[in-house]
């Protein structure tokens, strides 16, 4: 108790001779003692005095693997991840079995190599095949990676080794999913039904969204109305007003999401830019707007409404409004990223006020810098000003990062721009088979490509 008072009051000095004295009387408990080390300062904001006073502290264990794992625990807590590092190998040279460590390393290391991370971790489980925490650690930077293939083979492996674990169970459903294996997602997925799983409402949306995929509306239905209150109800309700509405019930639709406004206790502003997003979708772009426009006369202030209704009011041509809107989110959030690119993007786009759009884009990008859609704003505005090499810097870059159609309708401007049309034509070509319908690339190939 006394030594937690000494860390809550900042003491570490007056600190340390109270801990060395606890490590000296743990006796056979040493090394649990050892571990439970970074537990006691936890709290103290100053991570670099901690793992100075935790180095202290194990000078005289040193020789136990459990002393050089603490100082690996604390460097990780001070960033110090090459000092974690070295000492996570210190202790693995004492214990070379020990699971733990060899975790702690791939977490250090995963900073600046994700890939040197991923392969500690292979390389351990080559001589510990039934290492079970470290191949799920293993998987999930697979898929940190995006390998999806090889984490699910990673995955399989623990099911075979432990098949009622029902993380592993739900892992393997969920990267089944990602790879767009309806068939095996279901399958794990209904594996969890009736067991102990902290997620099942979860497991219940995912259910509802295979039945989807398979067109099985009632039985999709009948998934996301068994979401219980709580953390994934309203993106229940939600998928039911979007499916009623793709069934052709938009008013239907729209009920539903009213009724579920009212009934729950729920913040009610994503229910009605979900029913604006459900008229936006069926054409009705006034109607949309109008419906944002008469909640932001209760909420006034409320962020995502003035976005949204300020985005709508593009496309109905009332520019003054987008501005008003977006300039109002600029000063009750200066760090909202998308109301500067939003502002930014639309001079750009009608070739207006191009020195301001640069300038408001720059911030954007200062916020988030690799946001595609901020790129492709900057991408777009330096083809505006007709700085042709820097817009296809950029467009290309937006593109790796995410191949957006509208980004590729960009990009494909700019190639023709630049005389390299059959390139130019290839990106609109394979952007339009990715993306069916949309518009906006759909309106620039029928300008270029008639």
């Amino acid at each position: 108790m006394l030594a937690g008072l000494l860390v809550s009051a900042n003491r570490l000095d007056d600190l340390q001779p109270h801990v060395a004295k606890l490590l000296e009387q743990e006796g056979e408990s040493l090394s649990d003692g050892l571990l439970r080390l970074n537990r006691l300062f936890a709290r103290h904001p100053d991570k670099k005095a901690v793992l100075a006073i935790v180095e202290q502290l194990t000078m005289p264990y040193v020789g136990l693997a459990e002393a050089h794992f603490a100082r690996a625990q604390a460097a990780l807590n001070a960033a110090e991840w090459k000092r974690g590092i070295t000492e996570a190998d210190k202790a693995l040279a004492l214990r070379p079995d020990w699971d733990m460590a060899v975790m702690l390393k791939a977490q250090l290391q995963r900073t600046d190599s994700p890939d040197e991370a991923a392969e500690t971790l292979r390389a351990y489980l080559a001589s510990h095949p039934k290492a079970r925490e470290v191949r799920l650690q293993y998987a999930r930077s697979l898929i940190g990676a995006r390998k999806f293939p090889q984490a699910r083979v990673e995955f399989q492996r623990l099911l075979v080794d432990f098949p009622g674990n029902v993380d592993v169970i739900y892992a393997v459903a969920v990267l089944s999913m990602q790879l767009s294996d309806w068939a095996a997602a279901e399958e794990n997925f209904k594996k969890l039904l009736g067991k102990d799983f902290a997620e099942m409402d979860t497991v219940r949306l995912y259910l509802g969204q295979i039945a989807e995929e398979g067109k099985r509306h009632e039985e999709a239905m009948r998934w996301y109305g068994e979401v219980a209150p709580g953390e994934q109800h309203m993106a229940a309700q939600l998928r039911i007003a979007q499916l009623l509405a793709k069934q052709g019930k938009l008013e239907e639709g729209r009920l539903h999401l009213q009724e579920a406004r009212k009934a729950g206790q729920a913040d009610p502003v994503p229910f009605v830019l979900a029913e604006s997003q459900l008229l936006r979708d069926a054409g009705k772009t006034k109607e949309a707007y109008e419906l944002l426009a008469n909640a932001l006369k209760a909420q006034p202030e409320q962020p995502e409404l003035l976005y949204e209704a300020a985005l709508l009011a593009e496309k109905l041509g009332q520019h003054g409004v987008l501005e008003a809107n977006l300039r109002k989110l600029i000063w009750l959030k200066p760090d909202h990223a998308h109301a500067y690119n939003a502002l930014g993007y639309s001079f750009a786009d009608r070739n207006e006020r191009l020195a301001e759009a640069e300038q408001l884009i720059v911030k954007a990008l200062q916020l988030a810098p690799d946001d595609p859609f901020i790129i492709d704003s900057m991408g777009w505005v330096l083809y505006r000003k007709g700085d042709i090499a820097g817009a296809l810097t950029h467009l290309q870059r937006a593109f790796s990062i995410r191949p957006d159609p509208e980004i590729a309708a960009h990009l494909g401007e700019v190639l023709w721009a630049l005389g390299r049309r059959d390139e130019a034509q290839r990106t609109w070509r394979e952007a339009a088979k990715a993306n069916p319908g949309n518009e906006v690339l759909a309106e620039v190939i029928k300008r270029f490509v008639p």
